[in-house]
């Protein structure tokens, strides 16, 4: 039986990457793809999220929502271009009266009590929201996965700080203090999944719309990538977040007393591991060290080798 995911989704670039992998994948079913503020503003992850779902159009069209109105002081725009999606503009018929996503989330989760597994690909937010508005959430999901926080690499929004992290520190504290035990995948194992100019441009299976959508979007990544971070290619960091989903044990993680830096001027996000002989509390995450990055790459290949 298909395992049931939910994705809190801010595309991005290689969002739209991970996002095609579930949807294409017939062990998952895909309940929800709900939008977060993050690589874009909300009503523009709103727009985005319509978009994906309208052009890789799955045979079960999963529950969409509307992004909570969060407002940062930064986005992701330099690396995945004017509107996120590569710069590349896209038709979409965004639905009118939308729930709000930290909604969605619970009533789903209560649909389908000890089912579903979340997919956090942005900002937490949104899952910040849910568990405010209903205590009980972390008993009623399966498992959550979260991608975000960097351990012993440096950060990409500043000297310590990963991206989703440092864009809503607060929220990330307040997950990782909900008894969820995530699975969490820090920069230190989303970083390894780093794909060539030739991988990304020349994907499996050229005649299907999903990889023609991909291939639109993918090349602002590249040049942004290589004039930010001096690198040839681009990182598919979301990727891996449905990826330990489809296979487990693709990643090495261990669980940890884990917690988020909420308030230093240098280190504001800084995910903190203690590793203490005696750490402060019991394990908070299970946080990923290291990725078969080949077996992540065979996935890739042979899901989108499939994709309509």
């Amino acid at each position: 039986m298909p395992r049931k995911l939910v994705i809190i989704a801010d595309p991005g670039i290689d969002t739209a990457f991970a996002v095609a992998l579930a949807l294409a994948d017939p062990t998952l079913e895909v309940v929800g793809v709900l939008p977060t503020a993050g690589n874009v503003p909300a009503e523009q992850a709103t727009a985005n999220v319509h978009t994906l779902i309208d052009v890789f159009d799955p045979p079960k069209w999963p529950k969409l929502a509307a992004a909570l109105p969060a407002k940062f002081d930064r986005d992701g725009l330099a690396l995945h271009g004017p509107g996120g999606l590569g710069g590349v503009s896209f038709p979409s018929a965004t639905r009118h009266a939308l729930h709000p996503a930290d909604k969605v989330l619970v009533e789903l989760a209560h649909d389908h009590p000890r089912e579903i597994t979340l997919v956090c690909l942005g900002p937490l937010t949104t899952l910040a929201a849910a568990l405010d508005r209903d205590p009980t959430l972390p008993a009623v999901l399966h498992e959550t996965v979260i991608v975000g926080g960097a351990w012993k690499v440096p950060g990409n929004a500043g000297p310590a700080a990963e991206f989703h992290f440092a864009l809503d520190p607060d929220a990330a504290r307040r997950v990782l203090h909900a008894e969820l035990n995530p699975l969490l995948l820090p920069l230190d194992a989303t970083r390894k999944l780093v794909f060539s100019p030739s991988d990304l441009l020349d994907l499996p299976n050229p005649d299907s719309q999903t990889c023609q959508f991909l291939r639109q979007i993918v090349p602002y990544g590249i040049r942004a990538s290589s004039t930010l971070y001096g690198i040839e290619g681009f990182h598919l960091k979301d990727v891996l977040g449905v990826a330990v989903v489809a296979l487990p044990g693709v990643v090495t993680a261990h669980p940890h007393h884990a917690d988020v830096e909420t308030q230093g001027e240098l280190t504001r996000g800084m995910l903190v591991v203690d590793v203490r002989p005696t750490p402060a509390g019991p394990p908070t995450a299970r946080v990923a060290t290291d990725v078969s990055v080949g077996e992540v790459r065979q996935y890739i290949e042979r899901t989108l080798k499939a994709a309509p």
